[in-house]
């Protein structure tokens, strides 16, 4: 989970996407009918790229593939920088080598960390899609983040496809590149390994996407789509999932009841075993997993670890829980004074209206900022649509559902990104033919607002030289719609690049300071502890800190201070003669480490 809340009054792109975006605007206003024989001739080049629909899914994919690697000088393979990386870094790993999950370390209580469970298992606390796609990244392309990259690019092209099953090719095009500008290059989705978005995204689009398609056409393989689009939300976030299936199967209900199309009901059933079977298999391996990882096929992920650690509880409904005996006052800070703050807002009465209200906001700024919210201008004019009225079901099934939520982060709501983009679109094409007086000033609105987002693209890369801030820590909403790799991370990641190369093997215990950020989290190992290279470890009381030194004899030992700036490595100040021993060896190699 990430932070609830952070300041953003910083981020200078904020500034420039809202000044731009009324200064676009006003220019519409006073020059309705500008550069309009340009915008005109490539209306008609993109309008003949998406008439050939296959050809332009598979070039909204490979656009958003091959920007990202040819950014990646400027924004680089990102670091894991918040707990949640280093959670699904970790259930890469176990799956990487093989496992569903990982014995207890004996040393487990310096190791306890965010969103990780220690008992029964040592295993990260999320559903497993997110780390099994890590795992693959590993696997398949040497480095984690690859994955990522290639559901990322497949999410803008299943976008396009779902768009266009529901609204004209030309416009589905344009969806998918406002996808790749909005989400596929810049935003967390893509620059983290957290949440699972573009999983989500994924299929969410598949689900959508091959709703009107099944209905009209029968054809086995848009049963098929569907399932896998189930199955991912299933493995992701299933109760988002939820949201979104609900109303698709009352519509596949209604249509194999009494569809104009549908096939007789042996036909039907026929054509549905397979994708229903591939359903019941994929919960039945996830209840294995919840087996292996959490003692149960019943107790699904996060269970655990928020019976453990947590006091405030996802649903609005539940009572606030006892608080435990936390063993590390950055746990009792993170789980009582940072998420118990925005239960207590969520669970007020007076408060319930207004929050729910950011929750609203936090998702219209990052799906669409202010260059994609005026053409919203015509959301009248879109709730009277029949041609999209089933999205706009499932966006109030959506609402209701998240209005029992505590938090709200914008991949909880990744299954929905392609219902909010044919809303959008939608707005626009009616935005377009608006002619006040006989003006063309709809039409320019929205090709300044596509000229925006690409003008807005071009400066987050320009960002740096250009000295404009785009995100500070802790890391902000904003900071998420135009995150970069390079902000956050990197102090963790130096030094434990300079550990792995020193000989022998290393134990770094954390000391942080009582003013620590406790999204700054230091403390995440790989998923065999004790046969890493380098172990990190929370600093505890001197009898349980001289037992952690012991237990690893034959590590060189280290003191990090995170919160030093810059942060500080030197070598631990042991007190016994057990780790003396190690103390030697470290103390020349000390000079080598200096950040």
């Amino acid at each position: 989970m990430l932070p609830p809340s952070a300041s953003e009054h910083n981020n200078a792109l904020v500034a420039v996407d809202c000044g731009l975006t009324a200064i676009l605007i006003a220019i519409s206003f006073a020059w309705p009918r500008l550069g309009s024989g340009w915008f005109t001739r490539v209306e008609r080049a993109f309008g003949r790229l998406a008439r050939r629909q296959i050809l332009a899914v598979a070039s909204v994919g490979l656009s958003a593939l091959f920007l990202r690697i040819a950014i990646l000088p400027i924004f680089p393979i990102p670091v894991p920088f918040v707990p949640d990386d280093f959670s699904f870094l970790l259930a890469a790993d176990t799956f990487a080598h093989g496992r569903l999950t990982n014995p207890t370390p004996e040393m487990w209580t310096h190791f306890e960390s965010f969103h990780i469970t220690m008992q029964p298992t040592y295993m990260s606390m999320y559903f497993p899609a997110e780390g099994l796609l890590l795992a693959a990244g590993k696997i398949l392309l040497g480095r984690p983040w690859f994955a990522v990259l290639c559901a990322d690019a497949l999410m803008c092209a299943a976008i396009c496809w779902m768009l266009q099953a529901w609204i004209p090719a030309k416009w589905a095009l344009l969806g998918g590149i406002l996808a790749i500008l909005r989400l596929g290059l810049f935003s967390y989705w893509v620059n983290t390994y957290t949440g699972g978005g573009p999983i989500l995204a994924v299929g969410g689009a598949l689900v959508l996407g091959s709703l009107p398609r099944l209905m009209k056409t029968a054809r086995s393989r848009f049963g098929l789509l569907m399932a896998v689009g189930v199955i991912l939300l299933a493995l992701t976030r299933p109760y988002e999932g939820l949201l979104l299936c609900l109303p698709v199967a009352v519509a596949l209900g209604r249509w194999a009841c009494i569809g104009k199309n549908r096939p007789d009901a042996v036909v039907l059933l026929r054509r549905a075993a397979f994708p229903l079977a591939l359903i019941v298999a994929a919960l039945a391996w996830l209840g294995y997993y919840d087996y292996r990882a959490f003692g149960s096929p019943l107790t699904l992920p996060y269970t655990v670890n928020r019976a453990t650690y947590a006091v405030a509880p996802y649903y609005i409904w539940q009572s606030q829980r006892h608080e435990p005996a936390y063993r590390h006052p950055e746990m009792r800070r993170f789980y009582v004074d940072d998420e118990l703050a925005a239960f207590s807002k969520v669970h007020s009465r007076s408060l319930f209206i207004p929050m729910n209200i950011e929750k609203i906001w936090i998702a219209a700024r990052f799906f669409a900022g202010f260059a994609l919210l005026f053409p919203l201008v015509m959301l009248h004019r879109v709730l009277r649509d029949r041609r999209i009225r089933f999205l706009l079901l499932c966006v109030l099934v959506l609402v209701a559902g998240n209005l029992i939520m505590i938090f709200l982060i914008p991949h909880y709501l990744a299954a929905f990104t392609s219902v909010f983009y044919a809303i959008g679109l939608q707005a626009m094409r009616h935005l377009r033919v608006w002619s006040p007086e006989g003006k063309p000033v709809g039409a320019t609105i929205v090709r300044l607002t596509v000229v925006s987002c690409c003008l807005l693209a071009g400066l987050r890369l320009l960002a740096e030289p250009l000295k404009l801030k785009t995100s500070e820590w802790p890391v902000g909403y904003w900071s998420l719609i135009w995150s970069g790799p390079e902000h956050f991370g990197g102090e963790r990641a130096q030094i434990q690049s300079q550990l792995e190369k020193l000989t022998g093997n290393q134990l770094v215990i954390v000391r942080y300071s009582p003013k620590h950020e406790t999204m700054n989290e230091w403390v995440y190992n790989f998923a065999d502890i004790d046969r890493s290279k380098v172990v990190w470890a929370r600093e505890m009381d001197p009898a349980a800190n001289q037992e952690l030194i012991r237990y690893y004899r034959d590590r060189n030992v280290w003191l990090v201070e995170p919160d030093a700036i810059p942060a500080r490595i030197s070598p631990y100040p042991v007190q016994n003669q057990v780790a003396a021993a190690s103390r030697g060896g470290a103390l020349q190699q000390e000079r080598s480490l200096a950040p």
